[in-house]
């Protein structure tokens, strides 16, 4: 009897490490997962194969295309007449913020709520966005670093939404685009270089390091007036060539990218001159501008939908606002045809909360409209927006190595471009966060 209980007690120990190697070994093992569908655009080649196949292991892709070598055990999904593509990278983003039909009621509860209750907006918009296939989105600007707290909670898995790069506050001087209403002074703080309203180069300067001491993955500049604010004309200069060199320089120093609002043309040859790395919307960008952003590899975010949305919702603006937006958006027609045509480098990105959130992907058939080929328009993310937001190691295409950022679509998505505004089913990082199902 003592004899086996001395054996039991020396077995014992034993069987506990056997045990917990195999619980730690399963655990270091994830289920491999398999995408089927009867297509797959791969963001790479810029054609569609048939049949689409990604196999995922954890957050990653370890075999795509037709030949794909299916791993015994591995659970398939298989999702029929349908098109994979790779997770959409919007590139201008305000999910911090919110849209409302009434611009003056929207503006003003925006900036009464408290930043805790504006926290909860944003995270209901972020989920919205990542339903609707946006894998990646770069947040172009945000009171009360609302959208570098939104960055971190996403990243803690406590929020879901798209993995987010984040401005803080969007940069300009006073009384421009990226300052606050005309408030009366006596009852609302005027803003300084912490909310992103600075005067001169030193002001400048301090302003781009305080929003990456708090957390700024980017900066974001108002070069030029902008549409939906009320005190500033849309195509005028707001930052002098001194304060661009300032804020760009300081930012490239840091390793920092800076995106520059502008729709005017002297404001976005002001930027380029200084080294900015993107304009956003552009909407009165002229050939010779466009030509100097082709050779020096500045990126346009078109920003097409919103154009199209502040037009057709110009009637319900104050009358000063409505003028603006109907120039900049008859304007920007003739510029993207002209970008286009001159091969401007593009990046997928849409201004999401100046239209409801989770209309993203609208933006590709706008392109299409506009006479960009269906593989192309897709390029603008996969190619483009990543490039520009400096993820394209990680994220942009249906490749073995990269994060299973996925998105299926039904059917065919080169003959109905608009069927990107329907996904089936959406992978981030290898979790299936839309179902087919």
């Amino acid at each position: 009897m003592r004899s086996r209980l001395t054996g039991y007690l020396l077995a014992l120990p034993v069987a506990v490490m056997l045990t917990a190697q195999a619980l730690s070994a399963s655990a270091a093992d994830p289920e491999t997962v398999v995408l089927k569908a009867a297509h797959m655009f791969d963001g790479q080649s810029g054609s569609l194969q048939s049949p689409g196949v990604v196999v995922v292991r954890g957050k990653n892709i370890i075999a795509a295309g037709a030949g794909a070598e299916i791993p015994a055990g591995s659970r398939v999904v298989d999702l029929g007449d349908a098109t994979l593509v790779p997770g959409y990278i919007d590139a201008h983003t305000h999910i911090a913020s919110e849209y409302n039909e009434n611009w003056a009621q929207g503006f003003y509860e925006g900036m009464l709520r408290f930043p805790v209750e504006q926290s909860f907006h944003a995270a209901h918009n972020a989920k919205a966005t990542l339903q609707a296939g946006v894998t990646t989105a770069r947040e172009v600007g945000a009171g009360d670093f609302i959208d570098i707290a939104l960055r971190n909670a996403i990243n803690d898995d406590l929020v879901e939404g798209p993995r987010m790069l984040v401005a803080g506050h969007a940069l300009g001087s006073s009384g421009g685009h990226c300052d606050a209403s005309p408030f009366p002074p006596d009852r609302v703080k005027l803003s300084g270089p912490l909310e992103g309203v600075c005067n001169g180069p030193e002001d400048c300067r301090t302003a781009v390091r305080l929003q990456m001491k708090f957390g700024a993955d980017l900066i974001k500049i108002c070069a030029s007036g902008g549409v939906l604010s009320e005190s500033d004309p849309v195509d005028v200069p707001q930052l002098t060539p001194e304060e661009l060199n300032a804020i760009i320089g300081e930012a490239h120093t840091w390793g920092r990218k800076v995106a520059a609002h502008s729709h005017g043309d002297k404001a976005a040859q002001l930027a380029i001159d200084a080294g900015i790395d993107s304009i956003e919307h552009g909407s009165f960008l002229q050939p010779p501008t466009l030509r100097a952003m082709k050779e020096k590899g500045v990126y346009l975010v078109p920003t097409r939908m919103t154009q199209e949305w502040v037009v057709e919702q110009a009637d319900t603006y104050p009358p000063k606002i409505a003028g603006k937006a109907r120039a900049a958006g008859k304007a920007h027609d003739a510029m993207f045809g002209n970008a286009l045509k001159i091969g401007v480098p593009i990046a997928f990105g849409t201004d999401a909360g100046v239209y409801p959130h989770g209309l993203n992907a609208r933006e590709f058939g706008d392109y299409v409209a506009l006479g960009m080929s269906p593989s192309d328009a897709l390029m603008t993310s996969s190619q483009g927006a990543a490039r520009l937001l400096g993820v394209d190691n990680e994220t942009g295409t249906l490749t073995v190595g990269k994060f299973a950022d996925v998105v299926a679509v039904p059917g065919n998505v080169l003959e109905d471009i608009r069927a990107t505004e329907r996904p089936i089913l959406v992978m981030k990082q290898g979790v299936i966060v839309r179902d087919a199902n």
